[in-house]
């Protein structure tokens, strides 16, 4: 239990492993949110789940979770059809410890990941308890025996401080030295903010014109001769990316803002 603890926080990005003093201690992010007084140590708000989303689902490490969300073709899929998927994958990349049965339980750990399981009055406590992720709406189940549809569309509950982290850490991982980036690659790039919350390119659109404001002007959307692209006057760090963040707590919480806001 303490291992998959540890395990899924860091690749929540809540943890971080200390090689040199072989430990692990709490990320800025992890220590912003989930400490005594942190913007939401028990894990309520939806912005915490769309954070943990992004950083699990948007970062190549966790193979099944970033390759449903960014390279999947299709919106419908069944368990096996992921399967297969991956263990092509697997045998293309020669990842030797990928054994079809351990592609198998990842899969099934992904789809619980996201999707609500029905809970037989037999079950035990730990059996019914539900990933937050759940609540997202991302993956729903389709009439079909073992069939799942990914939801693409708007995302009332994505707020923009969340919206502003995630572009910040694709486009520092993306292309770190331009002040550019095309809403081709905001859109439809592996691991960027369009594949791996679901958007339309419509809503994209929506949230990336809502960015100059809530920004204060760092970002700014430009349709110039036709020409789509998010423009970026001020290089954001991690920290930065974290000052937004906070901002979606604040109308609930206010007492909890301990960085400096925009």
């Amino acid at each position: 239990m303490v291992a998959s603890m540890r395990h899924w926080s860091t690749a929540a990005g809540v943890l971080e492993e200390v090689t040199s003093e072989s430990r692990f201690r709490t990320t800025p992010l992890g220590r912003l949110l989930f400490r005594d007084d942190g913007l939401d140590p028990y894990m309520e708000d939806p912005s915490t789940s769309w954070l943990v989303h992004w950083n699990v689902s948007g970062n190549p490490v966790k193979t099944t979770w970033f390759w449903a969300f960014n390279h999947y073709p299709a919106l419908s899929f069944e368990r096996d059809m992921l399967v297969r998927a991956i263990s092509r994958l697997a045998s293309e990349r020669n990842w030797s410890r990928a054994s079809a049965a351990t592609i198998r339980r990842d899969v099934s750990c992904f789809v619980r990941t996201y999707v609500p399981q029905p809970i037989s009055c037999h079950a035990g406590y730990e059996d019914a308890l539900e990933s937050p992720l759940t609540e997202l709406g991302l993956i729903k189940s389709v009439g079909r025996r073992d069939g799942f549809r990914f939801v693409r569309g708007p995302k009332p509950s994505l707020g923009c401080g969340v919206f502003v982290y995630a572009v910040t850490d694709f486009w520092n991982r993306h292309s770190p030295d331009v002040h550019t980036l095309s809403f081709e690659a905001l859109a439809h790039e592996p691991g960027s903010p369009g594949r791996v919350f679901l958007l339309e390119e419509n809503d994209l659109i929506d949230l990336l014109v809502s960015l100059e404001e809530f920004s204060n002007g760092i970002y700014r959307w430009s349709e110039t001769a036709g020409l789509k692209q998010l423009i970026r006057f001020k290089e954001l760090t991690y920290e930065d990316a974290l000052n937004f963040v906070q901002r979606d707590y604040t109308l609930i919480r206010p007492e909890k803002l301990s960085y400096a806001t925009c």
